[in-house]
């Protein structure tokens, strides 16, 4: 008796669906994106200059320690107040008004024994290697809003409109007015309260 021969499968048509099905999953699959926050690291300074010292009114030290808990310029703090006073820090326009230091434009209670002006200011955030991401970033989003609050207050009282609003069109490509003007601007208000947030261990004078 003769055998019968199997039939052969045509491998070309799974090939043109397996080729499908890789296409399918490539367009529907999306990838989570990382997320973080946006820092602009200075350059290496191979130097040995060592660093300048700062006086100790225009340092604003916050340590948050493993239970994320706040101490604030030695006092504890909860992190609901953070913000507020980091900007009574920022704004406080402490130096003399016959100095050249002098901040015309602060509107804080010019006490002596806080901050200079918005330049001298700096801010140092100490974190304890058991503290908490969510703790952190909390922290970081306080101090973030204290400078862009006054920044705001400044771009409005000075062309009229927000600056972290333009700044955001800006960065989406969603701008429509003059974006070199607008971007001088944006730099004329980051020079009147300068984000100096530091994570370094200062050096008190």
């Amino acid at each position: 008796m003769a055998r019968r021969s199997a039939p052969e499968v045509n491998a070309g048509s799974m090939a043109d669906i397996a080729f499908l099905l890789l296409i399918f999953f490539l367009v529907t699959t999306t990838l989570e994106k990382d997320n973080g926050i946006a820092r602009q690291l200075p350059p290496i300074d191979k130097s040995e200059i060592e660093p300048p010292k700062i006086k100790e009114k225009n340092l604003f030290i916050v340590l948050v320690n493993k239970n994320d808990q706040l101490l604030v310029n030695d006092s504890p703090m909860e992190l609901e107040d953070l913000r507020e006073n980091a900007i009574e820090f920022l704004d406080n326009g402490g130096a003399l008004s016959n100095s050249i230091e002098y901040c015309d434009y602060c509107k804080g209670k010019r006490l002596i024994t806080s901050s200079d002006n918005p330049e001298k200011a700096v801010i140092s955030v100490q974190n304890d290697r058991l503290t908490s991401y969510k703790m952190y970033i909390s922290v970081q989003n306080e101090l973030v809003a204290a400078y862009n609050f006054l920044r705001n207050r400044e771009s409005q009282r000075l062309y009229g409109w927000d600056f972290t609003d333009v700044k955001k069109e800006i960065d989406a490509g969603t701008y429509l007015g003059k974006q070199g003007d607008a971007q001088d601007k944006l730099k004329e208000i980051q020079k009147l309260f300068p984000l100096k947030l530091s994570e370094a261990q200062p050096k008190k004078n």
